[in-house]
């Protein structure tokens, strides 16, 4: 990959992990109410599971859609049901209480897999894929990984240090729990382009 090609990778990656979305909603909603190092699972999660997505659909994972059209419509049901799951977790959650557990922060697992229904992140993923390796050849691959690896956990740390700010703000829980529908509000609204979308299709 040239000099110049590696810099308007950089660029796009920067545009769009630091630009809002499901995944950085999400992070700003835990460090408010778990603070940093109890988002730390979730963080990396994120930070590295969707490069570690990029791998398979720069090497032709996409090639399923053409095979079978329908698994469009259920990858875009899967994304829809958990999106709503997850806005339900934020719209819930409190920090707990002294002495008592409360609910978790998203484990590194969860984060991880959520990439994969994330219409984000399939933006992401092809737009980059189709940018910047074209031949889908494995170094152009594992470039695109590596820049999304390195910026991606900046941006996780960014946008969860931005929600532990908050969370000083919202000393009052109901304040907070306001703070959490307002989250899953945006979560779920983050989906409306996508469905807008096929429904003009």
């Amino acid at each position: 990959m040239t000099y110049n090609l590696l810099l308007a990778l950089a660029a796009f990656c920067l545009a769009t992990l630091f630009s809002p979305g499901p995944n950085n909603l999400m992070l700003m909603a835990s460090g408010a109410n778990y603070g940093l190092r109890r988002s730390m699972p979730h963080m990396t999660g994120v930070a590295f599971g969707f490069p570690l997505m990029i791998l398979p659909v720069g090497f032709g994972v996409m090639q399923l859609f053409e095979v079978w059209p329908p698994a469009e419509t259920v990858l875009l049901a899967l994304s829809f049901a958990y999106l709503l799951y997850l806005a339900w977790r934020i719209a819930t959650a409190a920090p707990p209480k002294d002495g008592q557990a409360g609910r978790t922060p998203l484990r590194f697992a969860e984060a991880a897999a959520f990439q994969w229904v994330n219409p984000k992140a399939w933006s992401m993923a092809l737009g980059a894929i189709t940018l910047y390796a074209p031949a889908r050849d494995v170094t152009g691959v594992l470039w695109i990984a590596g820049a999304f690896a390195v910026l991606g956990s900046l941006s996780a740390l960014t946008w969860t240090t931005l929600g532990t700010g908050i969370r000083r703000l919202l000393p009052d829980p109901v304040r907070l729990r306001w703070f959490n529908r307002t989250m899953a509000a945006l979560l779920v609204l983050s989906m409306l382009p996508v469905l807008a979308g096929v429904l003009r299709g």
